[in-house]
């Protein structure tokens, strides 16, 4: 059964096959059936872990640069490939936001811009991607000290909000790499689970091993090599 909050969603422009392929996102009719079948089988391996309920999901990294971005909206995107579900991405690298350009949006407001103005309408700050059943919700305007916007209780509130929005939606945080800051940790302890993406050939054992531990095991789903 498709909801009638579904039905509703409106989509102001709709990216093309070749917006998706220059963008690397993947989409149902997509020629790189391999990309594609890696993000289907990652997506079953986590509804598997979570009983088919929708969750909320931190995506982090050992390290910059390893493609967490990449990962994190394109697993957003194969939650949205279902007509019955809807996915929200949220950019929670508030030091080096780039979902926004990769998806070629230009907002005006974002998370911080909600965690700062309590009478915030959380509908301000929901952005269509251009691909169906999938929106994004910026970094914001304001970038200092991350870890305080997060430590909030506003943060827990706003989760909390975008879940009830959407009953069927997924949620996926882009956040920074583990290493570098506390904010992955601490947003995964406001979420069901964590998952860390690793760059193929350009990290050691024992550092996957120190940024996976820095999880909460019970949060921890595993990673994903990218490259």
């Amino acid at each position: 059964m498709i909801s009638k909050q579904i039905v509703r969603m409106q989509e102001p422009r709709r990216l093309t096959p070749d917006d998706m392929d220059e963008r690397r996102i993947i989409y149902p009719e997509s020629s790189n059936r391999t990309l594609v079948n890696r993000f289907r089988d990652l997506r079953t391996k986590l509804l598997e872990a979570s009983g088919g309920n929708n969750f909320t999901i931190v995506v982090s990294s050992t390290n910059r640069g390893a493609g967490t971005s990449f990962v994190a909206l394109n697993l957003a995107a194969a939650f949205a490939f279902d007509q019955s579900k809807t996915a929200v991405v949220i950019d929670c690298n508030l030091r080096e936001p780039s979902l926004h350009s990769t998806l070629d949006i230009m907002p005006e407001t974002g998370l911080t811009d909600f965690l700062d103005d309590p009478d915030y309408d959380i509908a301000r700050i929901l952005y269509p991607t251009g691909i169906p059943r999938l929106r994004l919700i910026p970094a914001g305007s304001r970038r200092e000290t991350p870890s305080e916007f997060f430590t909030s209780f506003r943060m827990k509130q706003f989760l909390q909000a975008v879940r009830r929005r959407y009953p069927d939606r997924f949620i996926v945080l882009d956040t920074a790499p583990i290493t570098d800051s506390p904010d992955a940790r601490i947003l995964s302890e406001l979420c069901d689970y964590a998952m860390l993406v690793v760059p193929h050939g350009r990290v050691t054992p024992n550092q996957v091993e120190q940024a996976a531990t820095a999880f909460n095991p019970k949060k921890f789903v595993g990673t994903v090599i990218n490259g």
